[in-house]
């Protein structure tokens, strides 16, 4: 979510810190499918979200909506609602278009307390009130330009079947005369782009394509003092945000990853690692060296920089079971120096992760799908939720559940149950985790083109019909998942309770011959922390000869 979260009350300022979420975006052009794919991993300690849906409907004249922060749950007020609304799961509606975020806080004096819509109400209202991603970015943009908007520098996704869009927001600063000033490119049809808490946008008159923007985003830059320069040479990031060691380091690295799975980074690895101040910056977008398909898209939302120079599997760090996670915060100081920790795409804090897979050569509410998950997108199998469900799966709308009340009904609670029981011994514990979400991915991803074409020879004769059937698949599938989640929950504290391993054969846990559970194996430390032990301790735990 936020990178810092600015929440004003009574006067006083509390910033909370979180360098959270990643985004990342393949357009039509290069993906295998002809499908627009945009991914969101909504990173934030204590973060407990459901998956929302808003009901499709009509509002008459005079009807207002209340603005509840997204991420406070404080209100700002209401504004007038829109004579139509359109039906939500998730962060996709029904005709497609699909929103995420990451926040990249840039300048302090931009922030807007008296603004009324937060970046998360800006996103929701956007996908109410707009068919197509280019109409998203007018709803977002007028509303704030006439309410105010009250969030720190953030970066959007907005994509549709046939469009791919990043755009960068900040507000004015409580400026009487304007509210906000803001940037959309479109992503060229054959390219991949990435966002990760750190802004993106730079040198306008550099992208050959289409770039929107406020009338204002120079002007006001300049009014500040931030911008001196010829129009022609104007940078938004170089105006609008300050990027240092952190934000290359933790932020743009994991755009760095996401790209290097489809390119040679190894020109840009500089940028990315942070410590050469005139490092040349990386491209807003590359030119993949091969078409993305929904498999690649989830490898990549579960990305530890496995292979490359920010691996995590190469000091003390990872602990007796090579856990390629590490804790926040991120900086910390040992004998008054200062240190950092890696930080990946795929991280403990997640909240939620989706995929959305956007597709205008099907009806509308069939080709869109969002590919969801409560936690790590490494600990979880995608579940396949469209567009036009109306009713979501009770794992992930669990009444009773929040964020400190554990149920085994919730999508949430059963799969950080399981996570939580991997991480401190990932290497030991993760590949049963990853048979099992690995099988029901595939399988998911099997059964697909069978459901849909159900669903279109339905949608030609009974349209609720259509999305009813999807919408109870979708249902089942998010119940499977729960149960099957369940059983390895039970499976990992009876196979490796006590760090030991209970062996099997067929399938079941191997007894004795009177019974009882067969004597088990203790495999030790790995290799790694063997050696590493000895080379720290020298001698000291050496067997006498």
């Amino acid at each position: 979510m936020r990178k810092f979260l600015t929440v004003i009350a009574a006067l006083l300022a509390i910033n909370i810190q979180a360098d959270a979420c990643t985004n990342f975006i393949a357009a039509k052009g290069a993906t295998t499918d002809g499908s627009v794919f945009c991914s969101y991993n909504a990173d934030d300690y204590g973060m407990f979200t459901k998956l929302c849906h808003y009901a499709a409907g009509t509002h008459k004249k005079g009807e207002m909506r209340e603005i509840i922060d997204y991420d406070t749950h404080a209100s700002h007020g209401f504004i007038p609602e829109a004579p139509v609304t359109y039906n939500v799961i998730g962060n996709i509606n029904e005709f497609q278009v699909s929103i995420g975020e990451t926040t990249y806080g840039g300048r302090e004096a931009c922030v807007d307390t008296t603004g009324q819509i937060d970046y998360g109400s800006l996103m929701y209202l956007a996908l109410q009130r707009a068919k197509t991603a280019r109409e998203a970015i007018g709803v977002m943009t007028s509303l704030a330009e006439k309410y105010g908007y009250n969030s720190e520098g953030e970066t959007f996704t907005i994509c549709d079947p046939n469009e791919a869009w990043i755009m960068e927001m900040q507000g004015c600063g409580g400026d009487k005369k304007q509210k906000v000033v803001w940037v959309a490119v479109r992503i060229p049809d054959n390219a991949i782009c990435a966002h990760a808490n750190c802004s993106r946008i730079g040198r306008l008159a550099d992208y050959n394509t289409e770039v929107l923007h406020s009338k204002n985003v120079i002007s006001f830059a300049k009014q500040k003092g931030w911008f001196k320069g010829k129009d022609k040479d104007f940078s938004w990031k170089g105006a609008y945000s300050e990027i240092g060691f952190g934000e290359r380091r933790w932020c743009e690295a994991r755009v760095w990853s996401f790209f290097n799975h489809f390119k040679d980074m190894s020109h840009w690895l500089p940028w990315a690692e942070g410590k050469q101040k005139d490092a040349e910056d990386m491209p807003l977008w590359i030119v993949p060296n091969r078409k993305l398909s929904l498999a690649d898209m989830e490898a990549c939302m579960r990305d530890h920089y496995e292979g490359t120079p920010f691996a995590l599997d190469n000091d003390i760090a990872q602990g007796d079971w090579a856990m390629p996670y590490r804790p926040t915060p991120l900086e910390y100081e040992v004998d008054g120096k200062k240190y950092f920790n890696e930080r990946p795409t795929s991280t403990q804090q997640t909240g939620f992760s989706y995929i959305s897979q956007l597709r205008s050569y099907m009806p509308r509410e069939i080709g869109g799908v969002t590919w969801w998950g409560n936690d790590d997108g490494n600990m979880i199998a995608y579940v396949p939720i469209y567009c036009g469900n109306t009713v979501q799966p009770e794992c992930f709308n669990t009444p009773g559940a929040d964020a400190v009340t554990f149920s085994d009904k919730n999508a949430y609670w059963v799969c950080n149950w399981v996570s939580n029981m991997v991480y401190p011994r990932y290497s030991q514990m993760f590949p049963a985790l990853k048979a099992v979400r690995d099988s029901l991915d595939k399988s998911w991803q099997a059964e697909q083109p069978g459901i849909e074409k159900r669903a279109e020879d339905l949608y030609k004769t009974n349209k609720q019909g259509a999305i009813k059937l999807l919408n109870e698949y979708s249902n089942r599938k998010a119940a499977d998942m729960l149960s099957r989640w369940k059983q390895l929950a039970i499976y990992l504290i009876v196979k490796y309770n006590d760090m030991a391993v209970k062996p099997e054969k067929d399938g079941k846990f191997e007894r004795t011959a009177t019974g009882i559970g067969a004597p088990v194996k203790r495999p030790g430390y790995t290799d790694y922390m063997r050696h590493e032990l000895i080379r720290q301790t020298g001698d000291r735990f050496k067997v006498p000869e």
